[in-house]
């Protein structure tokens, strides 16, 4: 009689699972459309959006490319690739809330220079930025901001996301 029973837990323990995964491969993943602005002292200076599937994510890089003019005489010098990359990964969505996971690059540089003592401008030093936000909960078509930055420059990303009407190709 024990053995009997051990075959009927196992075989309903196969046909829930069975049964779970059929659920879940019929459940066509949820997309997400979102929208991330960049905001540097108060000025929008870039911009990433997309529809991702919530567990899938979407990286992106856009590049900035600059010249600093430095020296007495204020000459042009080597290019700077301000670049900027960014993932972001939907992790839930609903009706409710959206909640996104955001990993974030960036190469920024401050706006002010320095001077030596004879005078010369020394632009500033270009920095590595790396931030990560596991869990950004939003309201479907609000704003939320995100500040990783202070000062010197200061930078922000605001975001929005909703619910998408179709899955996205990706």
């Amino acid at each position: 009689m024990q053995k009997k029973t051990r075959s009927a837990c196992l075989f309903a323990s196969l046909t829930f699972a069975f049964a779970v995964v059929a659920h879940a491969q019929s459940t066509p993943p949820q997309p997400v459309k979102w929208e991330l602005q960049v905001i540097r002292d108060g000025q929008q200076i870039d911009s990433f959006s997309a529809t991702t599937n919530v567990g899938q994510a979407k990286t992106d890089t856009h590049h900035n490319v600059t010249q600093n003019r430095v020296g007495c005489a204020n000459q042009p010098a080597g290019d700077i690739d301000l670049q900027r990359t960014l993932t972001v990964s939907p992790t839930h969505a609903n009706a409710d809330d959206i909640t996104l996971a955001i990993d974030a690059q960036e190469t920024l540089q401050s706006d002010a220079s320095s001077a030596l003592p004879s005078g010369c401008k020394v632009p500033p030093a270009p920095r590595q930025i790396s931030a990560s936000h596991p869990g950004l909960m939003l309201k479907p078509g609000e704003w939320g901001q995100w500040q990783i930055v202070d000062h010197d420059p200061s930078l922000a990303y605001r975001v929005r996301a909703s619910l998408a009407a179709s899955t996205p190709a990706q």
